[in-house]
């Protein structure tokens, strides 16, 4: 029986001699009709530890290695593709606010301490008022 070859992607090179290869496939719903991805993480052996985050890379089918592990790296198709980093030279960008912060609940009023038989005066009114100088 040929052994089956898949292609996908490195989406993990922690573990020694191992990478995880994520691939995707696309399939038909059955009812709706949607062409929808599907993805699977196949642990492939990778002796020389030479495949990075982010390569395309082709695995192929083998005896089991270990628990997971029953598929090697054959081949690198592509190049882990580069983050964009846009240099701009000149003053320092401020740091902008999360939008979450500006929609702050307003806090809630303390509640009223005890009634007591003095009526309270509003602090607004006192602050407005001269203090009494005794004599």
């Amino acid at each position: 029986m040929p052994k089956r070859v898949l292609t996908g992607t490195v989406v993990s090179e922690k573990a020694e001699k191992t990478v995880v290869v994520r691939v995707e496939r696309r399939v038909k719903h059955p009812l709706y009709g949607k062409i929808i991805r599907l993805s699977k993480k196949y642990h492939a052996h990778d002796e020389g530890n030479a495949f990075r985050l982010g390569e395309q890379v082709r695995i192929e089918e083998c005896a089991p290695i270990s628990k997971l592990k029953s598929w090697t790296v054959l081949e690198r198709i592509g190049a882990a593709k580069a983050a964009e980093v846009e240099i701009v030279e000149g003053a320092t960008p401020q740091p902008v606010a999360p939008a979450t912060a500006a929609k702050k609940k307003p806090a809630k009023a303390a509640k009223p301490a005890a009634k007591s038989d003095k009526p309270a005066k509003d602090k607004a009114a006192k602050a407005d008022e001269p203090e009494a100088v005794e004599a």
